[in-house]
């Protein structure tokens, strides 16, 4: 690693992504290895870091506002019957080295610690891979091992008490302009339409570019997406929705989630064949 503890990744030579593996953060925002910028393959920025309205999104990976009561979103924890709560319970995804390094990907090894006691073991994997000359994907797949001596388990404000926010798992922070971007799936269109419910694939699409989520995996394809488009851009997969995620002693939660990097704004027939050739049977 340099000294600035990040990797470029490259699609046929081109720089689409920086992968940041130890930020300088503070407790409260959860600090954890995450990917921004990240780019379509003209060089439009498809994500970001810190913004005003949640100064603890940064921008795509893997964050969990409820790993037994250890905040790894970042910010307020909802607490039933309370709401929003400042608590002093923040944990941090700590990188532990790289099991394989190339220019178009990695594998990564994580340690999940709260309250000086690690809860989780991370292996994450990623790569980039060139669809066509204006498009790419992102397929991120990551490992969650309980390496405690007792049951742990993943919630999230849903599964405490607040309908609708059932936010935990892969999540990216898309780039918000003037205008909010169209969301649509295979047969639906608009946030509220497609928030907390399932399917193969969603698209979310700006003024110059597309960003199309699919679950690469059977069980993937089961969580449903948290997706936010009028208040700020933003798509994940959710973990827990109405009940908590059990992981017990020696057990893994496996998630894969392929995404399409596009210049211009994508139809959904356009959608629905990039992903095909982009998510491998």
């Amino acid at each position: 690693m340099t000294a600035h503890d990040s990797a470029v990744l490259r699609v046929a030579g081109r720089p689409v992504g920086r992968y940041v593996t130890r930020p300088e953060l503070p407790a409260r925002l959860a600090p954890r290895p995450y990917l921004h910028p990240v780019t379509t393959l003209a060089g439009t920025a498809v994500t970001e870091v810190g913004p005003a309205d949640h100064i603890h999104h940064l921008g795509v990976g893997v964050a969990v506002p409820d790993v037994e009561g250890s905040n790894f979103w970042g910010g307020r924890t909802f607490v039933r019957d309370r709401g929003p709560t400042e608590l002093d319970n923040h944990g941090a995804q700590r990188h532990t080295a790289f099991q394989l390094r190339d220019p178009d990907g990695f594998v990564e090894e994580l340690r999940w610690v709260a309250a000086g006691a690690e809860l989780l073991r991370e292996r994450r994997t990623v790569a980039a891979t060139e669809l066509t000359r204006t498009a790419w994907a992102l397929d991120f797949t990551f490992s969650l091992t309980n390496v405690t001596s007792g049951p742990l388990s993943i919630g999230s404000p849903a599964t405490n008490g607040r309908p609708g926010a059932a936010y935990g798992g892969f999540f990216w922070r898309a780039r918000k302009e003037a205008q909010a971007p169209e969301v649509f799936t295979v047969d639906r269109e608009g946030e509220s339409e497609i928030h907390g419910t399932v399917a193969p694939w969603v698209a979310l699409v700006g003024s110059t570019w597309s960003l199309i989520f699919a679950g690469a995996t059977e069980r993937t394809r089961r969580d449903p997406w948290f997706v936010r488009a009028e208040e700020y851009p933003g798509v994940g997969s959710s973990l827990a929705v109405d009940e908590r995620l059990p992981i017990p002693p020696g057990e893994t939660a496996v998630r894969r989630i392929v995404t399409v990097v596009a210049d211009g704004r994508i139809s959904r027939l356009e959608a629905a064949a990039l992903v095909r050739k982009a998510v491998s049977p």
